[in-house]
């Protein structure tokens, strides 16, 4: 009950950025302080930073774990590739890879497929995760997976399939992930990726573990509450949105739908598009009300939708509801 009156504060906290900043912020501080895997909080509304607050962890401008919302950063790089015709959504992506025909449904696998994680290959995370990164060839390793969808079937969560379209786009762009992540991304809105971990081959890991500071990670929410434009200048087509924000699939597990990359829900009514990474990292974009915000945690601890995932969903939910 605590947590929840805790949030209930914060909901009627940001009805008034002005009394946020002014008055509310101490009770605010000691209320959001009660969710004590929490370890930052930035709120964006109408172009201005109503919230920015630090409750545990290295800090606003220092850099942390994002964990799984580098899926949704994955995503934002294959949107620019596509702009710049160097892959499409419909290609094949094998060939990409390289490789030739594996003679069963492999060969129908797309870049949208994966995606909107309906590769059809039986996922490499959970408690698959650790043979998987212990591997000599996580490419390989994931490839030879069990096919136990068509693919553009059903979901199935996997970051196996996000490192093999991390694969194909370092490829096709003839460079690697980090490179890209810093020219197309970086340079354009003035933030940094620190290198993260990379497979036996020199692949960098596809769809997890990318780390950047919360206050980096906002401006990318903020560009694409923007429909990809930063300062005046178009980063990523607004078509991408359009494309990325239409649900392709649904978590077993939310329930929320997914698309290209985002997780995609409405709360207070309002539609949310977010990016939600293992102990509770999120990036969220409202844009009926011109809304962003991130949340950054406790990286070794889980966050389960009921659990404190639940909670954060309730944030984000007063949020929208302000």
């Amino acid at each position: 009950m605590r947590r929840r009156a805790a949030l209930g504060c914060l909901g009627a906290a940001l009805a008034c950025p002005a009394i946020l900043r002014a008055q509310t912020l101490p009770e605010l501080r000691d209320s959001a302080a009660a969710l004590d895997q929490l370890h930052s909080l930035i709120v964006w509304r109408g172009g201005t930073e109503v919230l920015a607050e630090r409750f545990g962890g290295p800090g606003l401008d220092r850099v942390a774990n994002v964990k799984s919302v580098s899926k949704t950063l994955l995503s934002l790089l294959v949107g620019i590739a596509a702009q710049r015709e160097l892959l499409s959504v419909e290609d094949r992506v094998l060939p990409l890879l390289g490789r030739g025909p594996a003679g069963d449904a492999r060969d129908a696998i797309t870049v949208a497929d994966l995606l909107s994680l309906r590769g059809g290959l039986a996922s490499t995370s959970g408690p698959n995760y650790g043979a998987w990164v212990s591997s000599p060839n996580w490419v390989e390793y994931v490839l030879n997976q069990p096919l136990e969808s068509e693919p553009g079937g059903r979901f199935i969560y996997s970051t196996g399939a996000t490192h093999l379209l991390g694969a194909a786009l370092s490829r096709a762009a003839e460079a690697d992930l980090l490179t890209l992540a810093r020219r197309w991304l970086g340079a354009p809105l003035g933030i940094d990726f620190a290198p993260w971990v990379a497979d036996p081959q020199g692949n960098y890991l596809g769809g997890n573990d990318m780390a950047l500071s919360p206050r980096d990670l906002g401006r990318v929410a903020r560009m694409c509450l923007n429909r990809g434009e930063w300062q005046g200048r178009q980063v990523i087509d607004p078509a991408w949105f359009d494309r990325a924000w239409q649900p392709r699939a649904r978590s077993p597990w939310s329930g929320d739908g997914y698309g290209y990359g985002w997780f995609l829900t409405r709360l207070g009514g309002t539609p949310v598009h977010y990016a939600r990474g293992y102990g509770g990292q999120v990036m969220a974009v409202m844009p009926r009300i011109d809304t962003a915000l991130v949340i950054t945690s406790d990286p070794t601890r889980p966050a389960r939708s009921g659990g404190y995932f639940g909670d954060l969903r309730d944030l984000m939910g007063r949020v929208a509801a302000a």
